[in-house]
């Protein structure tokens, strides 16, 4: 069993300890500081560094000149610290990273303050904490919050803040700390330890904290999002706050600068700018429709592939388009294949997109085609028996994909077997022709 100096001072930065063990770790999931060098594992008689655990992430910091990386709880009780280097048996001194240490207390603190407001103010309780290295959640146990609701709950989280409450650590038993006033009811056997605020609260935690509400700093509350039945409320405290305001404020800056109005007009330039592009999209519609209709038509008008049609074959129509995207692509084949008895197989340079698609009645399977020649160009698509659609890591490879797709089609069409001598594959600058 490790002796936690960090339940009697969360503000201890340095210490003498007894190195009882030090072994090689066995895990992957160990690793050294600079991620190269063995871990080893550390058990110390006493640690002022703080395991993972109760949401809050582990310390860092020293054991003489060995960094240590990771700190998590034995099964029997012990504190084991990874480090990256071994650590003679004897004594030792530590010391914990502090920038990380108090932001972490400044985090947890804060979470304690939120969690009693949101009690006090909706009657709603914390069922997790989660502390990340950005930003830190708590998911409480309602499924709607109004924007009214959580200003109230930050504004007055604040205020507890700036009030500066003495924070307070407390031992006893589960009966002693229900006594107090803690509310989660309690399982765990022998003394425990509580944490109570100043005319607010006290909850049974293990973990560091500051010594009062207004070392905690400001409370942000960054967004609340619905996660099963509960919801969860990320926050930030402390300079974690100060970074988040000074980036949020940055981002304006940008925005406003890149939209030539101030801040206080944002709302209203965005608003003109997102109705001058939805006029804009469905202005592209119409031309798009209208275009894809157009160049169909011309498609279907050309008169090339006459000779095949005589031998009683549905209509392979073939193009190689530039710069068409793949939803005009697909509005051109879909435009043609409204027309009974037709195929059309089509890509676009330089993209490589490919559709192939026919229309009703007409044997085949598109899909099928496709997996073909994505078989061997190494494509990457799929869809139906009627429409397929995919791309080819190569435009330039589109003529010879659309070349083996066409003889891949009618080579399926048994009276394409029989009159086989008298067609012959001929290519054109954008065209496949089968004549």
């Amino acid at each position: 069993m490790t002796e936690r100096l960090y339940y009697r001072d969360s503000f201890l930065r340095e210490f003498q300890a007894q190195v009882v063990s030090c072994v090689r770790a066995q895990s992957d999931s160990e690793v050294s500081a600079d991620g190269a060098s063995p871990a080893w594992r550390v058990t110390l008689d006493r640690t002022a560094f703080y395991p993972t655990s109760g949401g809050q992430p582990h310390d860092t910091g020293r054991l003489e000149n060995a960094a240590v990386s990771d700190v998590f709880e034995g099964e029997d009780g012990t504190v084991i610290h990874v480090t990256d280097r071994e650590v003679a048996l004897g004594e030792v001194h530590g010391s914990i990273d502090w920038a990380r240490r108090f932001d972490h207390m400044q985090q947890h603190s804060g979470s304690h303050v939120l969690t009693e407001v949101f009690f006090a103010l909706l009657d709603i309780s914390t069922v997790s904490f989660h502390m990340g290295k950005a930003a830190s959640t708590l998911d409480i146990s309602a499924t709607s919050l109004s924007v009214e609701q959580l200003d109230n709950i930050e504004r007055y989280a604040n205020e507890i803040c700036f009030e500066d409450r003495a924070i307070q650590v407390r031992y006893g038993t589960a009966a002693d700390l229900e006594a107090l006033g803690v509310q989660k009811e309690l399982h765990r056997e022998g003394v425990l330890r509580a944490v109570e605020i100043e005319g607010l609260n006290i909850q049974a935690c293990g973990g560091t904290h500051v010594c009062s509400t207004g070392q905690v700093g400001m409370i942000l509350i960054r967004g609340v999002k619905r996660v099963r039945e509960n919801l969860r409320v990320e926050f930030v405290c402390g300079q974690r706050a100060r970074r988040a305001a000074r980036a949020d404020f940055a981002l304006v800056e940008d925005i406003s600068e890149r939209l030539t109005c101030g801040p206080q007009t944002i709302h209203a330039a965005i608003t003109r700018i997102l109705d001058e592009r939805n006029a804009a999209k469905r202005f592209g519609a119409r031309h798009l429709e209208n275009s894809a209709g157009l160049q169909a038509q011309a498609l279907l008008n050309d008169e090339q592939d006459a000779p095949l049609r005589s031998t009683g074959l549905p209509r392979i129509v073939t193009s190689v388009l530039l710069d068409a995207d793949k939803e005009y692509l697909r509005a051109v084949a879909t435009n043609m294949v409204a027309v009974p008895g037709v195929i059309a197989l089509l890509g676009s340079e330089p993209n490589g997109n490919i559709v192939m698609a026919k229309s009703d009645g007409v044997p085949g399977d598109m899909n099928a085609f496709l997996r073909e020649a994505f078989e061997v160009f190494r494509g990457k698509g799929g869809g139906t028996r009627e429409f397929a659609q995919g791309t080819v890591p190569h435009g330039s490879d589109l003529n010879q994909v659309l070349k083996y797709a066409v003889e891949f089609v009618l080579l399926s069409f048994p009276t394409y077997q029989r009159a086989e001598k008298k067609l012959r594959p001929r290519k054109s600058a954008n065209r496949i022709l089968v004549i």
